[in-house]
């Protein structure tokens, strides 16, 4: 699983440069989506989740952690969001719903698109969850952690 997570951290680093992300946000980048794939993983291997729930928690990880470093760095959200939802988003699923579509497989298909349909609506429901708790929870926070660390902001 570390591999996955690994694996899951450098893709989302490679989509961040990809999508013109500043240079000195990869390694945030590479946080959020490898922490979004461990919880994934985590939630279907060790706590046997659905996919779909998974991928709502896992999602919403990924949420809070891009508007907490939104608000310590003081750029937008979907900086790190964007970059690290990619993990998540069910391309498989697509290709394979594709895939069984062309062979003439209409049951395989209908599983596979019918699952890659609900990981996404989970991954909507996830970022609007998250993006409805208010700005200056986050402020307040980061700016708890910044006093006990003695930095002052």
């Amino acid at each position: 699983m570390i591999g996955q997570v690994i694996a899951a951290g450098l893709g989302t680093v490679a989509f961040a440069l990809l999508f013109g992300v500043p240079r000195k946000y990869y390694v945030y980048c590479g946080l959020v989506g490898g922490a979004g794939w461990w919880l994934y993983s985590v939630l279907v291997v060790y706590v046997h989740f659905t996919l779909t729930e998974a991928t709502f928690f896992a999602t919403m990880l990924v949420v809070l952690m891009s508007r907490f470093l939104a608000v310590w760095d003081r750029c937008p959200a979907t900086v790190f969001l964007t970059a690290g939802i990619f993990p998540l988003v069910p391309g498989a699923g697509i290709y394979w719903t594709a895939y069984y579509l062309v062979t003439d497989r209409p049951a395989e298909a209908a599983d596979n698109g019918f699952a890659a349909i609900k990981a996404a609506v989970a991954i909507v429901l996830g970022i609007v969850l998250v993006f409805e708790v208010p700005g200056r929870f986050f402020k307040r926070f980061v700016t708890l952690i910044c006093h006990k660390r003695g930095s002052g902001g």
